[in-house]
């Protein structure tokens, strides 16, 4: 499953700071859209929230590979999958300038940042649950033929 924005930046909230995210009708959307980049860290009550930000594109997530595949460009959700692994083994080069550390104390929901917390709703968030932990959080764009993404990763963090 993917989930698809309505014109802005999707997040990630851990779930235990879902109801302090008010969404569209407050500043916390107006910070999320504030985010410059492909990835950004914003708070939320004590816990960070990470904004995948720059695109408002599709986007899923590979556990394996603790990836969010960014679809910008593809002819089939296969493609972009396939694409989106060959990069990771192949050792994509990551942007240096797209990199930060992010501490997350369980589960974490991916959804538009238009949407309050409190309201989501079974078809517009995904459940992801990468352990609690400090990870170093990269992304980059990948073109691989005619498909086009941008990848998050979420690595451990070795200096923590």
């Amino acid at each position: 499953m993917s989930v698809t924005s309505l014109g802005g930046p999707l997040i990630v909230v851990p779930r235990s700071a879902l109801p302090a995210w008010g969404g569209g009708d407050t500043d916390d959307y107006e910070r999320a859209c504030a985010v410059d980049g492909y990835v950004g860290l914003i708070p939320v009550g004590s816990p960070a929230a990470l904004v995948l930000g720059d695109e408002p594109a599709n986007t899923t997530y590979l556990p394996e590979e603790r990836l969010f595949v960014r679809w910008l460009a593809a002819y089939a959700e296969k493609d972009l999958i396939d694409g989106a692994r060959r990069a990771v083994d192949d050792g994509v080069p990551w942007d240096i300038d797209e990199d930060v550390r992010w501490v997350v104390d369980g589960p974490v929901v991916l959804f538009d940042a238009a949407w309050p917390g409190t309201e989501l709703e079974d078809d517009n968030h995904l459940l992801i649950d990468p352990g609690p932990g400090t990870y170093r959080v990269r992304a980059t764009s990948y073109t691989d033929g005619d498909t086009m993404m941008v990848l998050v990763q979420l690595t451990d963090d070795p200096d923590c």
